[in-house]
């Protein structure tokens, strides 16, 4: 059996994290997944050695499977690597951005810069930096194309989230003072 390459991705802005309870789209087998948001322009020397890395792996299967590079597929084809613009109505989404959907049938592991793991989606949610270890794989069934395959994550920094969930606290640091008058006793005989 060939050896399967595993590689890291350069860190991005994580989106739609299904990594605690696999999700299944329209009916197809439950998987975890997560989209990863990159802006390749802001990418530093490292992430764009990452960059290239994940390029090469996605033209490598296509080469495989379909005898040709990731940009000579048709278009009816699925590529890993999607313009941000066509999200752009979503936050964190649009020009100058391209995002990546990693997905396997496994649950990942999911550990922060100290390698020490991370359980709660309170610790891992939507606008997070992450990076991921991942593979990839093309296909030849319902539909075609080259995907990305999801291994394990690791949380990077905190970010501007993307699920408009706020922190209950900032919700009601400023909160007016409230007046309550408790309600009477009620009588014995209403008993």
């Amino acid at each position: 059996m060939a050896e399967v390459k595993k590689i890291w991705s350069p860190v991005g802005v994580v989106s739609f994290p299904k990594v605690f309870e696999p999700d299944s789209y329209q009916g197809s087998a439950p998987k975890y997944s997560l989209t990863l948001i990159f802006e390749p322009a802001k990418f530093t020397a490292v992430e764009k050695k990452l960059w290239a890395a994940m390029i090469a792996l996605a033209d490598e299967k296509a080469m495989e499977k379909f005898k040709k590079p990731l940009k000579q597929l048709p278009n009816n084809f699925k590529k890993p690597f999607r313009d941000g613009e066509e999200k752009a109505d979503l936050q964190g989404y649009g020009p100058g951005k391209v995002f990546c959907t990693f997905s396997s049938k496994m649950r990942p592991g999911i550990v922060d810069l100290s390698l020490q793991p991370i359980e709660s989606q309170e610790q891992f949610y939507p606008g997070c930096l992450a990076r991921v270890t991942m593979t990839a794989y093309a296909y030849d069934n319902v539909g075609k194309g080259v995907a990305f395959g999801l291994q394990n994550i690791q949380f990077v920094a905190d970010g501007e989230r993307l699920d408009s969930r706020t922190n209950a606290d900032a919700d009601f640091a400023n909160a007016p003072e409230v007046e309550f008058e408790a309600p009477a006793e009620p009588e014995a005989s209403d008993w």
